[in-house]
């Protein structure tokens, strides 16, 4: 969600009685004289008023029906093994009259898919105990459909065995498949170590039968699990409601009351943990952002998009969580800080990797601005200043901080160091504070508009830097990818608007474009419904955001000056691939001038161009970056497990290639700022702490050539 500072207005003071009102009326038209249902006025809730408040209120008809239908059956059934076609048709009767049903306060779509999901549920615990009381082979000729888009539900019962057989064999081989890379990796030590053979308190070792009726045996535990572990009543009704959110935009998101709680804390706030947020995406929970200082982000290995298998205590026996919901998967992967988990992760080009994670509390230093100097060969200094996030102290604590503030004295150091050049890192930016992005954009240019917000009622408000004083008047280069959203996007297409600085990374930033707020929905509904409190809250989109030209940065996001190689480029990340986004479009454009010395973008371009091509790193990206992405599209996997384990093999070496390709690069000479140093006196231990932020920069091919392109500019 991105925050601001800045008043709303009275649109904004409003939307909590525009909730409430439509709940008020909305129960008190069907029946004025009983109590309606928990259902009914959630529901009702929900819809009367997104179809007010929200940005774009979508009409209550067929279409909204269908939207709903769609994204709820995908839900409750993503991998295609529960219900049959027989189900889905029965299901189709409310495919147009789940709109109908909103309005009368009935529910019998939701009433018979609950049903059919229990009912289903109970027969696929028999199904699989059938199944796994039989020993695999792995020896036939067959394959395995792994991206469950694709899958169908099964026209029968025959044909519904077929393929929980395949799904079965498929999850039992991977098992087998974990455990003989774990044996051969004992042996490999045991090598290194000079070992003819292992010690004798060594784990022995295990034929390939003897791991097969183990991996069945975790196979059948896990889906016991999962079947006992169906929604309850409660459960089931906050999924349906959140799904009719979701339909309106990705970001509307309805929060149970526990769930809400969650929402605040995620895996960040003030316990111990990993310091990742989660996110559940068809039918697997999956890492939406890094917190920038957390124990991943030091690690490095867990990225944004990857999916959580498995989760281990240290050495213990892992623990699937594939279909979990976020809630209960968390316990098991927070925990107290110096302990250990182990998370078997999907990777986006289908390799799988255990990556053991030390928890720790979130450093707190490292989620501020930082700066460094590199020292080119060439006698060229160039700044490096990198924010992981717009932060900003809402609730005016003694001692908060701003982001923009934070950069403005970054950029003071740098200036006070002589540096010709400033590269500004927003990768992996995914926002925050709005009003710190118009401030931070007014650092490098005079005083103007920075970005225009237009709510749904066609009012916009042009937010300007007011103040005309430029912190840092030399060559910048901003650097973005696929996961700088929202804020970051704003401060990118301000920079690139007022051909202030070249904007370069992957093609294109995320997309994310509007702005969303929380309603407590039980301070919005009358006493009448106190009994059937707590409801939860609502997260909806009330506003977009526009560039001063007038473009908005939803879903197109702000496309780079100068598009480098990158290993996110395979992925088709971003706001457009979310379900039911916000469209692009624009508005009227905001009077401004651009910079007065504009860089010469054909010129830096096209040398950049030549660099990229004769550079034998960005040449084994690119080639990695194709191979990634034919990778990407294949997803049907041998059940032959020598076949199986020569597929993983070869993606685990494409994978580690990206390592390699780094460290190929000429090194950067990274070094702190004098402003930092002094203070330490000459402490290395705090010295060195200082400066974990740059861990890696210095064979970072892209921020190589970011330098190559300020220098062109000097």
């Amino acid at each position: 969600m991105l925050s601001s500072r800045f008043k709303i207005g009275m649109y904004a003071g409003m939307v909590g009685a525009v909730f409430g009102l439509a709940s008020y009326r909305f129960y008190r038209h069907n029946d004025p004289t009983a109590l309606p249902t928990k259902e009914q006025v959630l529901v009702g809730t929900l819809v009367q008023g997104l179809s007010s408040a929200h940005y774009q209120p979508e009409r209550i008809d067929d279409a909204f029906s269908k939207r709903v239908f769609d994204l709820y059956l995908k839900r409750i059934d993503y991998r295609k093994k529960l219900l049959t076609q027989a189900d889905v048709t029965q299901l189709r009767q409310f495919e147009t009259k789940i709109d109908d049903e909103t309005k009368a306060g009935s529910h019998g779509f939701l009433d018979l898919s609950t049903k059919l999901i229990a009912d289903r549920t109970k027969q696929m615990q028999d199904l699989t105990h059938q199944i796994l009381a039989q020993p695999f082979a792995f020896d036939t000729d067959e394959t395995f459909q792994t991206d469950f888009e694709k899958a169908t539900f099964p026209l029968n019962a025959t044909d519904q065995r077929e393929q929980w057989r395949k799904l079965l064999k498929y999850e039992t081989m991977t098992r087998v498949a974990e455990m003989m890379d774990e044996q051969d990796k004992r042996h490999d030590r045991a090598k290194t170590a000079g070992q003819a053979k292992e010690p004798a308190t060594a784990e022995p070792d295990r034929t390939p039968a003897q791991m097969e009726v183990e991996a069945r045996k975790r196979v059948q535990k896990y889906y016991d699990e999962q079947f006992a572990d169906m929604p309850d009543a409660n459960e089931t009704l906050a999924n349906y409601a959140n799904t009719i959110a979701n339909t309106y935009d990705p970001h509307t998101e309805y929060f149970a009351p526990k769930d809400k709680e969650e929402f605040d804390y995620q895996l960040t706030g003030r316990l111990e943990g990993i310091g990742a947020t989660l996110r559940e995406k068809d039918g697997l929970i999956c890492i939406e952002e890094i917190v920038p200082g957390s124990a991943s982000f030091r690690q490095g290995q867990l990225k944004k998009g990857d999916a959580i298998l498995r989760v281990a205590q240290g050495a213990a026996e892992p623990v699937s969580i594939e279909g979990w919901h976020t809630a209960k998967a968390l316990p098991l992967i927070r925990g107290k800080k110096g302990t250990e988990v182990r998370l078997t992760v999907k990777k986006p080009d289908g390799s799988t990797k255990v990556i053991p994670i030390i928890r720790d509390v979130v450093v707190n230093e490292e989620t501020y601005a930082q700066s460094a100097v590199i020292n080119d060969p060439s006698g060229k200094k160039i700044g490096y200043l990198r924010l992981p996030g717009f932060y900003a102290d809402f609730n005016n604590n003694n001692g908060g901080r701003s982001s923009a503030d934070d950069v403005k004295k970054e950029l003071a150091k740098l200036n006070a160091e002589g540096v010709q050049g400033v590269v500004f890192d927003l990768r992996e930016n995914g926002g925050g504070s709005l009003s710190d992005a118009v401030e931070m954009a007014g650092l490098f240019m005079p005083s103007g508009p920075m970005v225009q917000v237009h709510s749904s009622q066609g009012m916009t408000q042009v937010l300007n830097d007011k103040d005309p004083r430029v912190q840092y008047t030399g060559p910048l280069v901003v650097l973005v990818n696929k996961h700088s959203a929202s804020a970051s996007e704003i401060l990118a297409a301000a920079v690139q608007d007022y051909k202030r600085g070249i904007i370069m990374g992957t093609t294109s930033t995320y997309g994310k474009g509007t702005v969303q707020r929380v309603v407590d929905l039980d301070e919005t509904l009358p006493a009448e419904l106190n009994s059937l409190k707590p409801f939860g809250s609502l997260k909806f989109t009330m506003q977009k955001f526009y560039r001063v030209t007038g473009a908005s940065t939803q879903f197109k996001g702000v496309a780079s000056d100068i598009v480098l190689p990158d290993i996110y480029s395979y992925l088709d990340q971003g706001e457009k691939e979310s379900d039911y986004p916000l469209k692009w479009d624009e508005i009227k454009p905001a009077p401004f001038r651009a910079w007065d010395q504009q860089p010469n973008y054909t010129k830096l371009e096209a040398n950049s161009k030549a660099r990229v091509a004769a550079s034998p790193s960005f040449k084994q990206m690119t080639e990695l970056v194709q191979t990634l992405r034919k990778r990407k599209d294949e997803n049907v996997v041998s059940l032959k497990l020598n076949s199986y384990r020569a597929e993983q093999q070869a993606l685990k070496a494409v994978s580690d290639k990206y390592e390699s390709i780094q460290k190929t690069a000429t090194a950067l000479v990274i070094k702190p700022l004098a402003a930092d140093t002094k203070p330490l006196a000459g402490d290395t231990v705090k010295v060195n702490r200082s400066m974990r932020f740059t861990r890696g920069l210095n064979k970072d091919i892209t921020l190589g050539e970011a330098v190559n392109v300020l220098k062109d500019q000097m």
